[in-house]
């Protein structure tokens, strides 16, 4: 693969499709190689994109800097690397680690992005996904890489994926090792030791922004999606189904017909940067690529946004009097009246942004707040039977 020398360093990447088109870069996330977009670069090439992957510093084939590289760092590689290919703007797509890397280049230098993709990334770490990063660089440090691989396979794919792929996994890891200097992995883990939390900065993003979120991804989870969706104004939120973590890899052909349907709503300017939620459809083939999502999207039990009738299952509380078996349907009690849901064509009013990390509460646990007792909305559900089935 050809490399770009910066500085002192080489940066290893691989560029598809004929010059002059727009162009798409994917970011790696922590432990990736450009190796992995290889079917989304042939792919959106014969939809007529130009395609560039590339490996940060620190994975792969580019340079192994041994300590004092920062995050904002990698995103000016990638902007120097885009000077060398003389690439103006492009359409930037990240995934966790790399996420984080696309949004630095669109907050530090918005005129080289036309449009922002993050996946499964985040502005701030909730206190969860600290004590991850911190768990993950002791399993580094003290047993080594291929006990990361181990950790980190069954966070990023369903059990069905992995049974599926169980006996190619072991030669899929080995080969990550080969690839993958440990020592390069724990600095770029290290990089996160003095993480600065900046999402009063995402006000800054101008560009339309699709957020990628897996339904199950509880590494980075809906509330790290949600921080963004609320102070990116020219954005939305896209739940990838049943999808975890590392969903580019399992669901590529959703994926892929995601990212283009974007980029293309962009280039022929029908994007609307509404801030709402979507769910992207299952079915690649569809010409339905996603619905508005129904209910609270912070949630994985069905909230619903508007009062009506409803049956309960009810228990009263322990050593309290026992509760009737069988409870009757009844009318939810009066409320203010729910907004109607807006339509694709409606312009929602300016989303409210959450309190960043940096205020006294963080963002993360100021969105995740329980609901007040006895004020849950509701909708029509099915009876429960007390049996379970």
């Amino acid at each position: 693969m050809p490399y770009v020398q910066i500085g002192r360093n080489r940066v290893n990447y691989g560029l598809r499709g004929e010059d002059g088109r727009d162009v798409i870069v994917f970011v790696n996330g922590l432990t990736q190689t450009t190796s992995l977009w290889v079917n989304y670069q042939e792919w959106l090439a014969q939809q007529g994109y130009r395609v560039l992957a590339y490996d940060s510093l620190g994975q792969g084939m580019s340079s192994k800097p041994v300590l004092g590289i920062r995050l904002e760092d990698h995103a000016d590689v990638l902007v120097k690397l885009l000077d060398s290919l003389k690439i103006d703007s492009c359409f930037i797509a990240g995934i966790s680690f790399g996420g984080v890397v696309a949004q630095h280049v669109a907050i530090n230098h918005p005129e080289r992005v036309r449009a922002l993709i993050p996946m499964s990334t985040f502005s701030e770490m909730p206190t969860q996904l600290e004590m991850f990063g911190t768990a993950f660089h002791s399993a580094i440090t003290q047993a080594g890489f291929p006990l990361i691989q181990s950790l980190l396979m069954p966070m990023n794919f369903s059990s069905g994926w992995l049974s599926m792929a169980r006996n190619s996994l072991p030669e899929s890891m080995r080969r990550g090792y080969a690839i993958n200097d440990p020592y390069a992995i724990q600095n770029l883990m290290e990089s996160y030791v003095n993480f600065r939390p900046f999402t009063e900065d995402l006000r800054k993003i101008k560009c339309p922004t699709l957020i990628l979120n897996g339904e199950y991804d509880f590494l980075t989870p809906r509330i790290c999606h949600e921080i963004l969706r609320l102070n990116i104004p020219n954005s939305r939120l896209m739940v990838i189904q049943q999808a975890y973590h590392a969903f580019t890899l399992e669901y590529p052909e959703v994926t892929m017909r995601v990212i283009e349907a974007f980029v293309r709503s962009v280039r022929e300017n029908t994007w609307q940067g509404d801030q709402s939620v979507w769910v992207a459809s299952d079915n690649p083939q569809s010409e339905i690529l996603a619905t508005r999502f129904v209910g609270d999207h912070l949630r994985s039990v069905f909230i619903p946004r508007q009062q009506q009738e409803i049956d309960e299952w009810r228990m009263s509380l322990a050593g309290a009097a026992p509760a009737a078996t069988k409870a009757a349907p009844r009318k939810a009690s009066p409320a203010k009246k729910a907004a109607p849901a807006k339509t694709a064509t409606d312009k929602s009013a300016p989303a409210k942004p959450v309190k960043s990390a940096t205020d006294k509460e963080p963002a993360a646990k100021a969105a995740a707040r329980p609901a007040t007792p006895g004020k849950t909305q509701s909708a029509n559900r099915k009876k429960v039977n007390v049996n379970g089935n």
